[in-house]
């Protein structure tokens, strides 16, 4: 196995600008609608071959979190989302986390993949053909049940991103969209704080095992949490329907992705 340090030190100015642009990217689309991690995970992976599963996803993770920290504040200055639903989410989500890291050092992550294209297919077809969908908020439940729910979606999907992850944003939004009746903006605002949750969750087993490739995730940290920044800014201007838009495309590349892993056009 390559040394952490070692790995660091062999980059490239190009592999620096490769990483460094993509992380920057990754936070924007993650403070819109989630999924940067469709673009900052496969650009450790070209830029970092030498390194192991556990420490890309570890540094992914260090570098995800500088962005989820920044625009989950912005959200709230500017949003203001109800706090009573969203921290129980996001200790369920952190708590989910957790497990879920510590499930997915045993588990084939190759087997989630036909899992994952299927929801995704749904999520997004559900989305496009419901145009109304998210445009404003209109809850479905009240009280104590609505908070229940909301601990679920961070328990299942905190579960998820701790053993797995692609997609973990854009699976929240869509939950307090299509389940709980937010608009995607309010969604998005919500999404933030527990999906930092979950990065933490995550970190809290990866961090003491070693894992995290130190330098390269706080230089990407810091990218990742200028585009977190930018994205949170420009979805609270342009609200919910641009959100909207976002989620779309964001699915739609999951599932090209995806399924060309699937069939074998890509690794």
């Amino acid at each position: 196995m390559v040394g952490r340090q070692a790995i660091a030190v062999m980059l490239d100015p190009a592999t620096w600008a490769l990483l460094c642009s993509a992380a920057l990217l990754a936070g924007w689309i993650d403070a819109v609608v989630g999924g940067g991690g469709l673009i900052q995970l496969p650009a450790l992976l070209i830029g970092l071959p030498g390194a192991q599963p556990a420490q890309l996803l570890a540094t992914n993770k260090l570098g995800s979190i500088c962005g989820t920290s920044v625009s989950a504040v912005t959200y709230y200055r500017r949003i203001r989302p109800d706090l009573r639903t969203a921290l129980p989410m996001a200790v369920a989500a952190y708590v989910g986390a957790l497990a879920g890291a510590f499930v997915g050092l045993h588990i084939p992550k190759a087997a989630f993949n036909p899992i994952i294209l299927v929801l995704l297919v749904a999520v997004g077809a559900y989305t496009l053909f419901k145009p109304s969908l998210g445009s404003v908020t209109a809850l479905r439940h009240e009280g104590r049940r609505h908070t229940s729910y909301a601990v679920l979606v961070g328990l299942v999907i905190g579960s998820y991103d701790g053993a797995l992850g692609p997609g973990t944003g854009s699976f929240f939004v869509f939950a307090l969209v299509g389940w709980l009746g937010y608009a995607f903006l309010q969604a998005s605002a919500k999404a933030k704080i527990a999906n930092f949750a979950t990065n933490l969750g995550a970190l809290t087993v990866f961090v003491p095992q070693g894992q995290v490739i130190w330098t390269v995730g706080l230089v990407m940290g810091a990218l990742n949490l200028v585009g977190g920044y930018l994205g949170a800014r420009t979805a609270v201007k342009l609200g919910s329907g641009f959100v909207r838009v976002v989620f779309v495309l964001v699915v739609t590349a999951f599932i090209v992705k995806i399924s060309g892993s699937l069939i074998g056009i890509w690794s």
